[in-house]
């Protein structure tokens, strides 16, 4: 199997055994866990179109080559050019989702990337890393939001909890810029 046929057929026989060996699940709750789910993947595929579109018109608009004539004072140096990209997303992480941050933010800086001579792989990792920090960030923090609302605390103190790990990714991120 591929990742997603895996997927698909761990989540239909997890199906099977709920239904028809341990008889948990009725065919009334099957249809609400199906629309709960479509209204999931709805929001999601939502999220995804704006971000497309966010996307085409920034390519339309030539952003990824005034994004280069923006960050061409720091082209001749690497580091000092990564540790502004990576300021640039965590500004844009903090107020945005990571997928659309993703789909968004990657035709603009790719280039810029690529003319700088950097390794898209290992720009790939830092910007992950970077977009995994946001998810953890207030005010967007959707992570957050789902451990308070899963674990029914108040957001200070699930962001309180979250500062050592954050401060974590942080380093690490960091040294991954300063020490290729």
């Amino acid at each position: 199997f591929t990742p997603t046929e895996a997927a698909v057929v761990a989540a239909v026989y997890a199906l099977l055994v709920s239904m028809l060996i341990y008889r948990e699940m009725s065919i009334k709750q099957l249809y609400e866990v199906f629309v709960s789910a479509a209204k999931t993947t709805a929001v999601i595929m939502f999220l995804v179109a704006a971000a497309m579109v966010s996307a085409w018109l920034i390519t339309v608009a030539d952003i990824p080559s005034q994004m280069i004539s923006l960050l061409e004072p720091f082209m001749g140096n690497q580091t000092l050019l990564l540790i502004a990209i990576m300021v640039l997303v965590m500004a844009v992480g903090t107020a945005m989702d990571m997928t659309p941050t993703i789909l968004i933010l990657t035709p603009v800086l790719m280039p810029v990337i690529k003319q700088a001579g950097i390794d898209p792989v290992y720009f790939g990792v830092l910007f992950i890393i970077n977009n995994a920090i946001g998810l953890i960030t207030p005010p967007v923090g959707t992570v957050l939001n789902v451990v308070a609302g899963v674990g029914r605390m108040k957001m200070d103190e699930v962001t309180r909890g979250v500062i050592p790990f954050m401060t974590a990714q942080f380093i690490v991120m960091f040294l991954m810029v300063f020490f290729p």
